[in-house]
């Protein structure tokens, strides 16, 4: 998921305090100990409609009252990138195992009501974007000069660019294009814009006009079709599910794998609703679909496009810039500070650049002999990536064991891994598994540091999604840091003494879980996923022995207790912690790392999970986590009735600390 792009600048005022965590939350110190705990019962959910309903739960921050207007649109606009993304991916367990079932078509009428609320909620915000002079042109309100000039780039631009295909190789469309149907009497001509061009294009001449290129292909069909044909043209499109061919594919396999995937099967067939019925029904018969697979929208299709009146519309109507805290002297010298004592930031409200710098001074530093480094989705540019490089230009000893694998991401990581092989950078070979811990490494004049976070090493995401980042120097941190690296390095399963790793973590959470199952006990937990059945279960009988547990999963829970808070935080930030937290009778234990609470994160890939030890750490990550808790500006009650809305409060979770 693409989340929300908020600015951000550099806090000039005095830094606030943390809440301590004996106050944060008093709601939860003053509920008394459940003496006779009822005898909970799960309801339990799937995780495609667990997603479902967490998309949702993003449509509707287009109606937050407390956003400005190109915010509530932004979130239209992610809504549908992620529809998208559940149609390529997260479906395909259910498509390959209940599609047909009362269950499977329950998740398409569930669907279905969503693209039909964000179509209605597409013409609001057309009316609501006129009052800022923002005006998306249908081509009959274009004048004569405009629509020549847009002529003339279809037929320069556009035209050239696009694809003509005949019916019968229906089964070979590909997957999210936008196309045209088209025809006399029998479906004749299928179009295929090219990805290339913007959907949406700005009126030369008109201040904060805009008018949809596929408004435009129609307009000018003669431009497309065989003969100079002019006839109407019927906007579909389709999804099919993305794998790669060979799922443990080495870095000389990647290519050919990615070649491979678009041949997946589809999974979903939207068609405008006017499209003719006997077309619409040849194609899904092409493309092996049900009648219930195949959605009749009101167009356009694919309502990402208004990313682009975000992007281009006034600052006014968007967030306003978040201060940032950037840790007192560790850039300077981050060696120095670490020797002292540990450091924890929370992203994005503490500076994500200290990560950078972290790796930029490393890389510059003489004394710095070894740079290790976990990398999954880092984008295009990035400053981390860019300093291994300067690292081993320098002569310094750099390995990277980047992700090739990264779903979405395996173009651009297979791009990164040519950039650090012609720098000198070892790209150590792909593991069976995944890997998707998130740790850096430094060896510097026989001392060693880590950086050990939750989310990915990306400056982008470093901005909009809330993150831990522990830098440390504690020996038994960074020796099983060292020992990770050097174990998937000679394709060996790390064997780890303090940190967590593989089905390690499960272990570690199920004993701290059975620990507090008593009726003094209390477990937090924050993750994006919590689908792991042991978990679930392991809560199930903590609760039922009298333990206080909160639950903070922002995208798919699979089960929920009746009487106990399970709640799901969306807002300015897309919330990406992952954070376990045990009371142990007083003296709370507090862990962070990479892995959400799902089988394939436990079993199917390399994750790291490690303690906050330091005690004014652990205070700082409870006081956010309590912030979290007590949040009723962001959140949504989940229950097995449904989810509420709790917003319009006064206690905003998205927030380094109470106000």
């Amino acid at each position: 998921m693409r989340y929300t792009q908020a600015k951000v600048k550099k806090d000039k005022t005095k830094k606030k305090a943390l809440p301590s965590p004996d106050n944060a939350h008093p709601d939860l110190e003053s509920m008394p100990p459940k003496a006779d705990a009822p005898r909970y019962v799960a309801t339990h959910i799937t995780q495609e409609a667990s997603w479902l309903s967490f998309n949702r739960r993003v449509l509707e921050q287009t109606r937050r009252p407390d956003f400005p207007l190109l915010e509530r649109l932004r979130f239209l606009s992610i809504w549908a990138s992620n529809m998208d993304e559940f149609y390529a991916a997260r479906i395909s367990r259910a498509f390959a195992e209940e599609r047909g079932s009362a269950s499977y078509q329950s998740l398409m009428n569930e669907a279905q009501d969503q693209t039909e609320e964000a179509s209605r909620l597409y013409l609001e915000f057309l009316k609501a974007l006129e009052a800022l002079g923002i005006h998306i042109l249908e081509p009959s309100q274009l004048t004569k000069a405009e629509k020549q000039y847009f002529g003339a780039y279809l037929a320069e631009e556009v035209a050239p660019l696009t694809d003509l295909i005949r019916p019968e190789a229906i089964s070979e469309l590909a997957s999210q294009a936008l196309y045209f149907a088209s025809g006399e009497g029998l479906l004749q001509h299928l179009i295929r814009l090219p990805e290339s061009v913007p959907r949406l294009l700005e009126v030369p001449g008109r201040e904060g006009g805009f008018v949809r290129l596929g408004a435009l292909v129609r307009m000018r069909s003669d431009l497309f079709l065989p003969g100079n044909q002019k006839l109407p043209l019927y906007e579909f499109r389709l999804i099919r599910l993305a794998q790669l061919a060979r799922s443990r594919a080495d870095w000389d396999e990647l290519p050919e794998a990615l070649e491979a995937r678009l041949d997946g099967k589809v999974s979903h067939l939207e068609v405008e609703e006017d499209f003719p019925s006997l077309w619409a029904e040849t194609i899904r018969v092409a493309l092996e679909l049900e009648p219930w697979e195949v959605f009749r929208v009101a167009p356009p299709l694919d309502l990402s496009f208004v990313s682009t009146i975000v992007a281009r519309g006034p600052e006014s109507e968007k967030f306003k810039p978040v201060a940032i805290e950037k840790p007192k002297g560790f850039a300077k010298d981050p060696f120095a500070y670490l020797n002292r004592r540990d450091l924890l930031l929370y992203h994005p409200f503490e500076d994500y650049g200290a990560v950078e710098a972290f790796a930029k001074v490393a890389a510059q530093d003489p004394k710095v002999e070894a740079l290790r480094a976990t990398l999954y989705r880092i984008g295009e540019e990035n400053g981390l990536a860019q300093s291994l490089i300067q690292a081993a230009k320098a002569g310094k000893d750099v390995a990277v064991l980047l992700e090739g694998r990264a779903r979405f991401d395996e173009l651009a990581n297979l791009e990164w891994s040519l950039r650090f092989t012609g720098a000198g950078v070892r790209v150590l070979p792909l593991p069976s598994k995944k890997v998707h811990a998130k740790a850096l490494y430094v060896r510097r004049a026989g001392s060693a540091y880590v950086h050990l976070g939750t989310g990915n090493y990306n400056p982008l995401n470093g901005r909009l999604y809330t993150d831990f980042s522990l830098f440390t120097a504690h020996p038994a941190l960074v020796a099983d840091v060292w020992a990770f690296f050097a174990a998937l390095e000679q394709r060996q399963a790390p064997v780890l003494s303090t940190l967590r790793t593989g089905p390690g973590i499960r272990e570690l959470l199920l004993e701290s879980i059975q620990a507090e199952a008593h009726n003094k006990g209390e477990i937090i937990l924050k993750f994006n996923h919590l689908t792991d059945p042991p978990i679930l279960q392991a809560l199930q009988e903590a609760l039922r022995r009298g333990a206080r547990v909160h639950l903070i999963v922002r995208s798919t829970l699979t089960a929920l207790w009746e009487g106990v808070e399970a709640k799901s935080l969306v807002g300015c930030f897309l919330e990406h912690a992952r954070v376990a937290a045990f009371k142990a009778r007083g003296k709370w234990r507090v862990w962070a790392g990479s892995a959400d609470l799902m089988p394939r994160n436990l079993d199917r890939r390399y994750e790291l999970f490690f303690p906050i030890l330091a005690p004014r750490l652990k205070r700082k990550a409870l006081a956010i986590l309590r912030a979290q808790i007590a949040d009723d500006r962001n959140s949504y009650i989940l229950t097995p009735a449904g989810q509420v809305r709790r917003w319009g409060g006064k206690r905003d979770g998205q927030r380094l600390g109470e106000d």
